[in-house]
C-alpha cells in the first residue's frame, strides 16, 4: 500500500479527484496538501457540502469550464454559488464531451478574461488554448505531453516567471500490465499514438507485439509511470524544465494513493 510519504517521495504535490470515479466523501485521508476536483459534467458536480469538506481538509481547487451553463461569466453562472469561498477555481475551456453543442460554440477568450477578473487567483487550464491561457495569466495548468519539457524550457527562457502546475495520469507501479490497464486507453487516444497503432490493436494488458511497445513508450511520454524512484526522477526532470507543482490523477483508482 502506498503512503503519503511515498507520494511525497514520488514528487507528487497534489491529487486530482474525478467525481464520476472517486468517492469524494472517502477522499479526506490523502496525505497531500492539495486536491483538484475535475469537472465531468453537471450530473457529477459535487454538492456544496462535499466541496466544503474537501476545502476544509486541503487546499482545494475546482475545475470550472467557462463555456458551460452555470459557470459562464457572460451568461448563466449560477453553479458558482455551490463552490465554497475557501476553494480556488481552475478556469478551463471545457472538454467537449461534457458540453452541449451550444456551449461548445461559445467564444472562449472573452469568457476566460471575464472569469479571471472575477477570480484573479484562479489557475488557467491550457489544453487546446495555450496562447489564450498564457494571455489570461495566472498559474498555467498544463497537461503532460511528449513536448512538455521542451515547451516549458522555451517558455522559461522567453521570460515567463509565473507558476506552472502539471496534470498527469499516474501509475506508481513498474508492472507493464498494470500500466497498460490503467493508461493504455488514455495514451492510445493521443494523436501521435493513435496514428502509430495498428488498426484494431488492444490497448490494455492484452496488447501485444508492436502495439504493446508503442503503448508502453507512450505511457512514459503522456503519464507518470513506474516505481516510486522512477516517477520521482521524472518529476525532478519536469521541475527542472519549469514545473512548480505535479498534480497526479490516480489512474489505478484512489485506493492506490492512500
Amino acid at each position: 500500500m502506498l503512503t503519503g510519504t511515498t507520494l511525497a517521495r514520488a514528487g507528487i504535490d497534489a491529487v486530482a479527484l474525478k467525481p464520476a470515479e472517486h468517492d469524494l466523501d472517502a477522499a479526506l485521508d490523502l496525505d497531500v496538501d492539495t486536491v483538484v476536483v475535475d469537472y465531468e459534467g453537471r450530473e457529477h458536480l459535487p454538492d456544496a457540502e462535499t466541496l466544503s469538506a474537501l476545502a476544509d481538509a486541503y487546499d482545494c481547487y475546482v475545475t470550472t469550464p467557462v463555456r458551460a451553463d452555470g459557470f459562464d461569466p457572460l451568461g448563466d453562472d449560477g453553479l458558482l454559488a455551490g463552490v465554497p469561498e475557501a476553494a480556488t477555481r481552475v478556469l478551463v475551456a471545457g472538454n467537449g464531451a461534457y458540453l452541449t453543442d451550444e456551449e461548445s460554440n461559445r467564444a472562449i477568450a472573452p469568457r476566460l478574461s471575464a472569469a479571471r477578473e472575477d477570480a484573479p487567483e484562479a489557475w488557467v487550464g491550457t489544453e487546446g488554448i495555450e496562447r489564450v491561457a498564457l494571455a489570461a495569466g495566472g498559474t498555467q495548468f498544463e497537461l503532460l505531453s511528449r513536448g512538455t519539457d521542451r515547451e516549458l524550457q522555451a517558455l522559461r527562457t522567453a521570460g515567463f516567471d509565473g507558476e506552472v502546475a502539471l496534470y498527469a495520469p499516474t501509475v506508481l507501479s513498474d508492472d507493464d500490465d498494470a500500466i497498460l490497464d490503467a493508461v493504455g486507453g488514455y495514451v492510445a487516444r493521443r494523436g501521435p499514438v493513435r496514428r502509430a497503432l495498428p488498426d484494431g490493436a488492444a490497448t490494455d494488458a492484452d496488447a501485444a507485439g508492436r502495439a504493446r511497445e508503442i503503448l508502453l513508450d507512450a505511457a512514459s511520454d503522456f503519464a507518470l509511470v513506474g516505481d516510486t524512484d522512477t516517477v520521482a526522477e521524472r518529476a525532478e526532470e519536469l521541475e527542472d524544465a519549469g514545473v512548480d507543482r505535479v498534480v497526479a490523477y490516480p489512474a489505478r483508482g484512489l485506493a492506490a494513493f492512500r
